[in-house]
């Protein structure tokens, strides 16, 4: 299962979005450091087309594609010295597949900011120069460890330090690990180390309803913040983490007129799901009958055997075929036999690229 830590600074609505995403109960308060442990939440991935092949198949179980979020105490600066709380939460960050990072995108003079002062691109930065921190100090221990074989001549080794020092210099230059230019080979040789900075980033911007949002001020932070973002080669999505966290507790009948009224129309955690999934370049492939109909997530340009092997490991080695069919021409023609006889329903092999919104059913020896 996909896994995205939540970081930022403290007290910038982690925990609060947090609980938005699944309807848990952690600590919120308005202070630093409230989040002593990461707790960690399964959230289902909204997805209409889910719904409508349940439908189709008159499906007993719906079953969504599923993130776990971690929720990860504030970082400050000095965390990768173990300022705050530090080194513990930056260990816990290198266990997941990417980086949510919340940003506070409003001013409000009744919440502590831990800076003093509300500059989005200066907690961006802050954020980004500790996960650079921690990974250098991870990169120098390493190269220390080579020194010996490299000297014996080990060419494994030798090509592991040239990656290395790759990275130490991207790291000097002040810049992130995934823009160091690491060949793929290279990348294999220190993916062992787990970088922070090698895992995608996507950033989202809390704003607060009816509050004073920063998009809305046009006095030059915003801008700043979204072209550091562009800068970094990342993408951001908005989120009022506050209003998506009550409106768990609002009947999904009224959410949407609750919606207008907190001036809060787009459901920007649906929104920050979708960026995740862009972010790490996933797309969601179904199987459906009458037992379950059910999202399963791959990498996008997968193929069948690849695909098949999220089910099931079986479907990679001893892959025959499959058949495919995209979810909307299914549900048009009503029924398997009618997109059988339409000639929709295609037979595909093992170099077959499994699309997002395929339904797919994979035969194995």
């Amino acid at each position: 299962m996909l896994k995205i830590g939540i970081v930022g600074l403290p007290n910038v609505g982690k925990s609060t979005l947090f609980n938005a995403l699944t309807k848990a109960s952690v600590p919120a308060e308005n202070y630093p450091f409230c989040t002593i442990d990461p707790s960690v939440g399964v959230v289902g991935v909204p997805d209409p087309r889910l719904g409508a092949l349940t439908d189709f198949s008159k499906s007993q179980k719906t079953i969504p594609a599923a993130i776990e979020f971690v929720d990860i105490a504030g970082l400050v600066k000095g965390a990768a010295e173990g300022e705050g709380l530090g080194n513990q939460f930056l260990a816990n960050i290198r266990e997941t597949d990417a980086i949510l990072q919340v940003v506070r995108f409003f001013d409000d003079t009744e919440i502590h900011h831990v800076e003093g002062n509300i500059e989005p691109y200066k907690d961006i930065e802050i954020i980004n120069l500790e996960l650079a921190l921690a990974d250098a100090e991870q990169v120098r221990k390493r190269r220390d460890k080579l020194v010996r074989d490299v000297k014996t001549g080990s060419k494994e080794a030798a090509a592991e330090d040239i990656a290395l020092t790759k990275l130490s210099q991207t790291f000097a230059a002040g810049k992130l690990a995934i823009h160091a230019g690491l060949t793929d080979e290279e990348k294999k040789l220190i993916q062992s180390l787990n970088l922070l900075t090698m895992k995608p980033i996507l950033y989202a911007f809390n704003r607060k309803s009816g509050g004073h949002n920063l998009d809305e001020l046009a006095d030059g932070r915003a801008e700043r913040a979204y072209e550091l973002v562009e800068l970094l080669g990342s993408q951001y999505v908005f989120v009022d983490a506050a209003t998506e966290r009550e409106l768990n507790d609002v009947a999904d009948d009224d959410r949407s007129s609750f919606r207008q009224e907190l001036g809060v129309p787009e459901d920007g955690l649906a929104d920050l799901i979708r960026g995740a999934y862009q972010t790490l370049n996933l797309i969601s492939f179904f199987t459906t009958g009458t037992d379950e109909t059910r999202a399963w997530t791959i990498t996008h340009g997968s193929p069948a055997p690849v695909a098949g092997a999220a089910i099931h490991n079986d479907f990679l080695t001893k892959f025959i075929r499959a058949e495919v069919i995209e979810w909307d021409k299914l549900i048009a023609l009503g029924s398997y036999a009618a997109a059988r006889e339409k000639g929709l329903v295609r037979i595909e092999g093992k170099e077959y690229i499994v699309k997002d919104g395929d339904v797919v059913e994979f035969l194995h020896g």
